[in-house]
C-alpha cells in the first residue's frame, strides 16, 4: 500500500514517519507538522506520540550523505518489523528541505518495507523500487 501524499490526519495506531534532523528542530516541513502528532523538540530520530522521525540533515542542519541515513532507515524497519500493530505512513522524507530526490531515498528503504505490510511508502519511493 501506498501512503498518501499529502498526510492531514492519523487515525489510531496510525504513524507520521518523516524526515528530521540530528538535533531533533522540527522547524519546517513535514518535520513541523509532526510536532501536532507527538514529536518531541531536541528528539531527532525515534517514535513519539503518533509520529517517526528518520534525520536525514545532522545535527549542524546540514544534508548527511545517503550512507549516513541508511542506519536509520534501517533501525526503522526492524522497529517497525517489531511493532506490528502501528501502521506507518511514510512521507518522502529526504525530498524536500534536504534536497534529494525519491530515486536516491527509496533504494534505502528497498523491496523488504513492502513486505512488511505495516509500512506504507509513498507512491513515488515505489516507482523506483
Amino acid at each position: 500500500m501506498t501512503s498518501p501524499s499529502n498526510i492531514t490526519n492519523l487515525a489510531p495506531w496510525q504513524c507520521f514517519v518523516f524526515g528530521s534532523n540530528l538535533a531533533g528542530i522540527h522547524g519546517a516541513g513535514a518535520a513541523r507538522t509532526a510536532l501536532g502528532w507527538g514529536a518531541v523538540m531536541g528528539q531527532g530520530a525515534g517514535h513519539f506520540g503518533n509520529t517517526y522521525a528518520i534525520p536525514t540533515k545532522n545535527e549542524y542542519i546540514l544534508t548527511m550523505p545517503l550512507k549516513d541515513i541508511q542506519p536509520y532507515v534501517d533501525d526503522f524497519f526492524d522497529y517497525a518489523q517489531d511493532h506490528r500493530q502501528w501502521t506507518f505512513l511514510v512521507t518522502e522524507i529526504g525530498c524536500g528541505l534536504a534536497g534529494y530526490q525519491p530515486k536516491d531515498i527509496a533504494p534505502l528503504f528497498g523491496k523488504r518495507f513492502l513486505e512488511l505490510g505495516n509500512v506504507h511508502l509513498p507512491e513515488r519511493f515505489i516507482q523506483h523500487l
